[in-house]
């Protein structure tokens, strides 16, 4: 690399450095990251400038000497945020995240049965009123969008989302143009995967696996912090897997496959036609189990085994350093994962670790904080470039106060 190519990947180094280890010396982040000292102190300070990093106060005399202590810029006052926008079937949810994607603030905005044909424009509308409300001051890269279906992130497009009636959608330029701001899209499968790659534990850098179950059932493919996206951005549909011991027809005309198996809205059907709740919501249905129905409960383990025998598949072809589940219930109670931890350990023929199967590390925050991430992850990726294209936005925003992390909007949608 050469020129603006290589002063950006250092930037990145540096500022992943500083995300894995600040508060951290000046000093200390060449040995850390392997550029030379000169390197790590040009970037430093184009990083400091660019209010990314921040100096705390520390040792070592005035700013800028060696040891005063450097840290990504969280702060209230001029720390940058991203917004967050997940789009689902029955509602979309959007969010405010710090640079360590921290959950800052989120609101739900229901759409269920409202016509798909202006459905952007009236999220639009309600996102920028969401950011209106937080408006106080602090810088606002853009916006990260994620949902189901397949997303091409380059071209922000979504080619196809069955359940929304979208096909070769241009939602990233439609956002933006409502918006006013840099939007960038991708599938929220790969959008987990990106944060659980940069906030999440890590051996998730090294390979991870993503197994999405919500309304729309996918995955996504990391390694050594890259997430795969393959050619068209279509790696990743795994709804027609064939799930070991299922016998559920599929529309596809063969059975057992894992989105007519497992899905929210397989999930659903089946809880109305034992009887359990009302109408199919899987919301409905968690809280019947956690009031103590036990049909509920037994409904979410039989889900909760199909997903681990198909995420056995899965780990039998990867073998990825850590497999991250994002399912309601797992998410939820503990129980669920050991059921799909102890279904999954019953197949698989190369994994007998069960704590390689994890849940998402942001918990019930999962969407809001990967749905930022699609944006974030691009300021990681190259910290100036936003800058160079005249993107970063002088807006700003932060909430009174921070918001709770539980809530019945916050799971797979």
């Amino acid at each position: 690399m050469a020129g603006d190519s290589r002063a950006a990947a250092n930037a990145a180094t540096v500022l992943r450095t500083v995300l894995d280890h600040g508060p951290v010396a000046r000093s200390a982040i060449a040995p850390l990251c392997g550029l030379s000292p000169a390197a790590v102190s040009r970037q430093t300070t184009g990083l400091l400038r660019g209010g990314l990093l921040r100096e705390l106060p520390g040792p070592g005399g005035g700013v800028g000497r060696p040891r005063i202590p450097l840290d990504l810029h969280t702060g209230a006052v001029g720390g940058p945020v991203a917004a967050g926008l997940h789009i689902g079937v029955p509602y979309s949810t959007f969010s405010l995240v710090d640079l360590r994607g921290q959950l800052l603030a989120r609101r739900a905005f229901p759409h269920q049965g409202r016509p798909t044909d202006g459905l952007s424009a009236e999220i639009a509308a309600e996102l920028r009123r969401f950011l209106d409300a937080y408006d106080s001051g602090r810088p606002l890269l853009g916006v990260g969008a994620a949902l189901g279906g397949w997303v091409d992130p380059d071209e922000g497009i979504v080619v196809r989302h069955p359940a929304l009636g979208w096909s070769r959608k241009p939602l990233g330029a439609e956002l933006s143009a409502a918006l006013g701001l840099p939007v960038r899209v991708d599938n929220h499968a790969r959008a987990v995967a990106r944060a659980e790659i940069l906030f999440g534990r890590p051996e998730a850098r090294r390979s991870l696996v993503h197994l999405f179950i919500g309304r729309v059932v996918d995955a996504a493919f990391g390694s050594e912090g890259t997430v795969h996206q393959g050619p068209g951005a279509a790696a990743g549909d795994v709804a027609h897997l064939p799930v070991p011991r299922s016998q559920v027809p599929c529309a596809c005309g063969r059975t057992g496959c894992l989105e007519a198996t497992a899905s929210d809205t397989a999930l659903g059907a089946e809880a109305v036609r034992r009887g359990i709740v009302p109408d199919p919501s899987v919301n409905l249905l968690v809280d019947a189990a956690a009031t103590g129905d036990p049909r509920a409960d037994r409904l979410l383990r039989e889900r909760a085994r199909a997903v681990g025998r198909a995420a056995a598949l899965l780990l039998d072809v990867f073998n990825p350093a850590v497999m991250v589940v994002t399912e309601l219930a797992s998410v939820l109670d503990e129980g669920y994962l050991e059921e799909i931890r102890d279904a999954a350990m019953e197949l698989s023929h190369v994994c007998d670790d069960p704590e390689r199967i994890v849940v998402p590390h942001a918990g019930p925050a999962v969407l809001p904080e990967a749905a930022a991430t699609v944006l974030l992850s691009r300021v990681f990726q190259d910290p100036f470039g936003m800058a160079r294209e005249g993107e970063i936005t002088p807006t700003g925003m932060v909430p009174p106060e921070r918001a709770p992390l539980h809530s019945s909007h916050d799971g797979p949608a």
